[in-house]
């Protein structure tokens, strides 16, 4: 009831400021217009009270009701999200022990395929050692008959010129003489 009072109060206000300028210049206040002015307030007032009273009250409750829900929702959302975040939170933790569990075998795969690709390798190395060796013994053999071969032509040639500076022109005749004699009989 208060409000009520308070809000015509207000409400009258710009009234009784309209009724003193009216007034002008006329000294006092007019009272009689005010209290014409308040009793119309008032009754328009009651007026709107009487039938507004009911929406109104019912828009309030209904607004009440519905912050209280809208604020159990809330509380409900809070708590939902509190569970929610220590299931994360949980998770989190197992997560991490995952983790820290993965980089362990991960750590212990890449040793062990260290180890298998140092032992492909050793293998390799010493298949290519072997390789090497055996293209190295064939190139020594290789290099070997080559010598042999240039130093029997050497020899072939040193013979031939030792040959051609000691026997004379009648020698020659003479071994060819004895050579077709050899073919001769070979023919025969």
């Amino acid at each position: 009831m208060r409000a009520v009072l308070l809000l015509l109060g207000v409400l009258a206000a710009p009234e009784v400021a309209a009724a003193a300028q009216e007034a002008g210049g006329r000294a006092g206040i007019p009272w009689w217009e005010i209290f014409k002015q308040a009793v119309n307030f008032s009754i328009l007032a009651g007026v709107l009270f009487y039938f507004l009273r009911k929406p109104v009250s019912a828009y309030l409750k209904e607004r009440s009701d519905l912050l209280r829900k809208s604020i159990d929702e809330a509380a409900r959302a809070r708590a939902d999200a509190a569970e929610k975040l220590a299931a994360i939170e949980v998770r989190v933790a197992m997560l991490t022990g995952e983790i820290a569990e993965m980089n362990r075998k991960m750590d212990a795969e890449a040793d062990e395929e260290t180890r298998r690709l140092r032992k492909s390798a050793q293998a390799e190395i010493e298949r290519l050692r072997a390789q090497v060796q055996g293209t190295a013994d064939q190139e020594v053999k290789k290099a070997r008959a080559e010598l042999r071969r240039e130093a029997a032509e050497l020899s072939a040639r040193a013979a031939e010129e030792i040959l051609a500076k000691t026997i004379t022109p009648g020698d020659q005749e003479r071994m060819v003489r004895e050579n077709i004699d050899r073919i001769r009989e070979i023919v025969r």
